[in-house]
């Protein structure tokens, strides 16, 4: 439920409210670390950095135009691979920020980089943690929107993104078998 009321917040007043972006920029989505997001060891549960990592998206794609391409064409965005590495812990109470950002794509989806940013103890921001996110994008009539579809539609210069070839690699290395003969290997 807390999930729930989180999104909603960020979809229907905090979104709305910020900047228009364009395309390439860099959002920033804010938080605080509240009770229900906490594990045994009480601080923030790594499966909470991903589902706020959601919120952020969706709070990106809104301000940046793309969620009204998205439903005027019918499509939606789907997480087919994600990576964090964390570097310090959030706590009970702290407030912080992510930095979310479209990095580029390859020929079959959008690659994304979102940092959990703190102010250190100078006020400088500091990074908790980082996360990179591949996504495809669908059709509720159903199919996968085609990349370069995305790119004329968004009005978007590819040119202007560049993925680092690392991610482009780990995207390539950590995708799943996409027919069933693929899918017949065993442990």
């Amino acid at each position: 439920m807390h999930m729930l009321f989180r999104t909603v917040w960020h979809i229907l007043f905090v979104g709305p409210r910020g900047r228009r972006l364009g395309f390439s920029d860099m959002s920033r989505s804010r938080f605080r670390v509240w009770p229900t997001d906490l594990d045994l060891l009480r601080h923030m549960n790594n499966g909470k950095y991903l589902s706020i990592m959601d919120i952020a998206r969706f709070d990106l794609i809104q301000r940046n135009g793309v969620m009204s391409l998205f439903k005027s064409e019918g499509w939606y965005p789907v997480v087919v691979g994600q990576t964090i590495s964390y570097r310090k812990s959030l706590n009970p109470w702290q407030r912080f920020w992510i930095e979310s950002r479209i990095l580029g794509f390859d020929e079959q989806a959008v690659f994304m980089e979102q940092r959990f940013v703190r102010p250190d103890a100078h006020r400088r921001p500091e990074i908790y943690a980082r996360a990179v996110v591949r996504a495809r994008i669908l059709r509720r009539s159903g199919g996968v929107v085609p990349v370069a579809e995305i790119i004329e539609k968004s009005g978007v210069d590819p040119a202007s993104f560049s993925v680092p070839q690392e991610i482009l690699e780990w995207g390539r290395t950590t995708r799943l078998p996409s027919t069933r003969d693929d899918a017949t290997s065993t442990w």
